[in-house]
């Protein structure tokens, strides 16, 4: 399972101490800084993985397992890949008689963390440009994020593109194309997230966006971390893949590391990290 945590200083954990608990605190703090609530949107880029990290499960799971399709799915997880196995489990739903709408209804009940709401909210309020990248799907992190009026805080979400056919069947689809590898042994072949976070990268740049934040916890999760620079930060789940995966390599990371476990630690480290580059 986890390791110690002491253990981490190999990945130069950063300390987090006097934590802000909501967003009057933490704007007034930028403000006596004598810095206008626009600097973080001049330099801080905050990515948000989804499954396990912004949300509190894993969607694709819990549409498997609340609408009873945890047998077929079992059956055929050796025999598919992750992006074809869930396309098949819509494709069974919708054989079944189950609608779009039923599924959004399920999706509605995943759990978000108060205070990861809150601390989204507020980046949002403070300029930062928020930004989901994640292996689940559009229908999933849409559904989700306007059903906590969460989507209007995010400038883009990178993932798995769905569609409703003709037929009222909601289809997934893979981010890249399969017939031409990315290149990346870390990543599945349907989305290499580091190969997107080096263009989001190239984007920011040319604006002038020099700092980023990445947040999130599978294996998917670490090759977009190992693009990060200095001066950037990395906050991995403790006890996730990535988290583990990190104290395995320490070299490789060039980016500062934040562990959390829960929301309410998600929350007060990313509120702290931006008020710093509020006052730099």
């Amino acid at each position: 399972m986890g390791h110690p945590i002491g253990s981490m200083h190999r990945v130069r954990v950063v300390a987090v101490s006097e934590q802000f608990s909501g967003s009057r605190q933490l704007t007034t703090a930028c403000l006596i800084a004598g810095k206008s609530l626009n600097m973080a949107e001049a330099k801080m880029v905050i990515i948000f993985d989804f499954d396990r990290t912004l949300i509190d499960d894993d969607s694709d799971r819990w549409v498997v397992e609340n609408m009873g399709l945890t047998h077929l799915f079992n059956q055929l997880r050796p025999a598919l890949p992750w992006n074809a196995l869930m396309d098949r489990m819509m494709e069974e739903l919708h054989s079944q008689g189950k609608t779009v709408e039923q599924i959004a209804e399920c999706l509605k009940h995943v759990p978000l963390h108060p205070q990861t709401i809150s601390a989204i909210e507020s980046a949002h309020a403070l300029g930062c440009d928020l930004k989901v990248l994640s292996d689940a799907n559009q229908f999933y992190i849409e559904t989700i994020l306007k059903h906590h009026g969460l989507y209007r805080c995010f400038s883009e979400i990178i993932t798995n593109p769905t569609t409703v056919d003709g037929e009222g069947r909601l289809r997934i689809f893979p981010y890249h194309d399969l017939a031409s590898f990315h290149g990346c042994n870390l990543c599945p072949p349907n989305l290499c997230k580091g190969l997107v976070i080096e263009q989001i990268q190239a984007s920011m740049s040319e604006k002038g966006k020099s700092r980023f934040i990445y947040l999130g916890d599978g294996r998917g999760d670490y090759c977009p971390t190992l693009k990060l620079d200095r001066g950037d930060h990395v906050m991995p789940r403790k006890g996730f893949p990535l988290w583990d995966r990190l104290l395995s390599n320490p070299s490789l990371l060039k980016a500062d590391c934040h562990e959390w476990s829960n929301g309410e630690e998600l929350a007060s480290i990313l509120l702290k990290l931006v008020e710093k580059v509020c006052k730099e």
